[in-house]
């Protein structure tokens, strides 16, 4: 879940800050003191919940929350103040909450309980196989510390989620089957590691030393179009970086004729 805290008062916003964090530990918090970064941040990103100070300076939390609702209409707004005669304004603009100062973590967690809208899981890693193959985490392209974890995650990616050996991993990655165990075991760890980073471990499956992807945890051009999801994304090109995807690129080709 990613929420929003937006107060212009410093303590104020600490407060109803350490009230959200608490309440939902496991969120993705973004607290602004200024309604036009809490926007912008807005535009680019999906947001849950919106925690909205109604008396600040410029655009109000009303304000704030009707522009918020224009690119966003299904985020839920819950308004944060000390006075009661916004509630009003609150109730026409189909608010999820209204919480009364001062904030405790106790009314912040009875107010996520009780959403409007209900919080959809979100799949943060997309891999694009189409093409040259990338990933990326919310948006933007995820970094790895050697080069040739990307290609394994690729090749994961490829076996759809079958549990892939080692020996199997190192034969595809270095043609040949020796003389790469230490290294590959340096790519595994970039590997896991990344992903805890980007807090997405269950991305990755590993079972008695073996690795597979998890399909159901990210989104993927590729799977889309075996699932009918996407029955034009495919263009003649698949992980064209990799030799070794020119097994599956034939596949697609004579899938793609039978259509």
């Amino acid at each position: 879940m990613t929420i929003l805290a937006v107060d212009d008062e410093k303590l104020a916003l600490q407060a109803l800050s350490d009230a959200i964090q608490a309440a939902a530990p496991a969120a993705e918090l973004h607290s602004f003191r200024w309604s036009e970064d809490a926007l912008a941040f807005a535009q680019k990103n999906h947001v849950d919940a919106a925690f909205l100070d109604v008396a600040m300076p410029g655009e109000n939390g009303v304000q704030v929350a009707k522009t918020l609702t224009l690119f966003q209409p299904r985020v839920n707004i819950i308004f944060v103040t000390g006075f009661g005669q916004y509630r009003d304004a609150a109730f026409d603009l189909h608010a999820s909450g209204y919480l009364m100062k001062p904030v405790t973590a106790e009314k912040v967690r009875v107010e996520l309980e009780h959403l409007r809208y209900a919080v959809q899981s979100r799949k943060r890693v997309r891999v694009q196989t189409f093409g040259n193959f990338e990933v990326f985490l919310d948006g933007s392209p995820m970094e790895f510390k050697y080069s040739k974890t990307k290609e394994l995650l690729a090749y994961l990616v490829d076996r759809r989620g079958a549990l892939c050996t080692v020996g199997e991993m190192i034969s595809i990655l270095f043609e040949e089957d020796r003389g790469h165990e230490a290294y590959f075991k340096s790519l595994r760890r970039d590997l896991l590691d990344a992903m805890d980073a980007a807090g997405c471990p269950q991305v990755i499956s590993q079972q008695r030393g073996r690795l597979g992807i998890v399909p159901g945890q990210i989104d993927c051009d590729y799977y889309d179009y075996l699932n009918g999801k996407e029955k034009t994304a495919y263009t003649g090109e698949y992980m064209t970086q990799y030799s070794w995807g020119e097994y599956t690129h034939g596949q697609l080709e004579t899938q793609t004729a039978k259509l």
